[in-house]
């Protein structure tokens, strides 16, 4: 019943309505929104792994390059850490790169320190 209280006000603007002429652009267009372009640099790749610490403590197995892109394409799909794992592996392997992947306990414990 809420409806029937504003009934007085609801038309108050009128709508706007375009009439679509050009019918394979706007297609076109819609289509291009499905579009999903990944760049992957060879430079980065070299940047994947973390350098050998000298200090104390566990030896990183991945950079902070390699956590952060993995980590953004999880907020951008609203994904959890695992699928995030598997469509970053996905996207390596149809880019035919030989790099591993973070799991997401790692992405999960990373995550802590890095702002994304």
């Amino acid at each position: 019943m809420p409806h029937k209280y504003n009934s007085d006000r609801r038309a108050k603007f009128p709508t706007t309505k375009y009439a679509v002429t050009n019918w394979p652009e706007y297609n076109e267009a819609l289509r291009g929104r499905g579009d999903l372009t990944i760049w992957f640099y060879e430079r980065a790749a070299g940047k994947w792994s973390a350098p050998k610490r000298k200090g104390r403590g566990w030896q990183a197995k991945y950079c902070d390059f390699a956590i952060e892109p993995c980590l953004t394409l999880g907020l951008i799909f609203r994904q959890p850490l695992r699928q995030t794992q598997g469509f970053v592996r996905s996207l390596l392997k149809l880019m035919e790169l030989n790099l591993t992947v973070p799991d997401f306990s790692t992405l999960s414990r990373r995550a802590i320190g890095l702002s994304v």
